[in-house]
């Protein structure tokens, strides 16, 4: 699966728009990692528990894109965008939505 957060893939025509795909989770850390990211934060430099968490949550809402993409019948996601929001303390929502595509080359 192509992704990317352009218009065009480059190489390829677009022959179909199949629609917006996306996928989301809300990741939290466990209470002993939120403690360490609370020390952190008095400390300064980065909070590591939440640049972890932030990627896993990334990686998993591709993943859940990429299959909606892949039951359309796409070869590739156009326009990716991700958005991240605050659900509660030391949770977060990662959201990643696109374009789903059928291509010719």
């Amino acid at each position: 699966m192509i992704l990317v957060n352009t218009d065009f893939v480059p190489g390829s025509e677009i022959s179909e728009s199949l629609g917006l795909v996306r996928g989301s989770t809300i990741r939290a850390k466990h209470i002993g990692k939120d403690i360490l990211a609370g020390l952190r934060t008095i400390v300064g430099g980065e909070i590591k528990e939440y640049t972890e968490m932030l990627v896993e949550a990334r990686n998993e809402s591709v993943r859940r894109m990429q299959a909606q993409a892949e039951k359309l019948g796409a070869d590739a996601i156009i326009n990716v965008r991700f958005v991240t929001s605050q659900v509660l303390s030391g949770a977060a929502e990662l959201l990643a939505y696109g374009t789903a595509v059928k291509l010719t080359k």
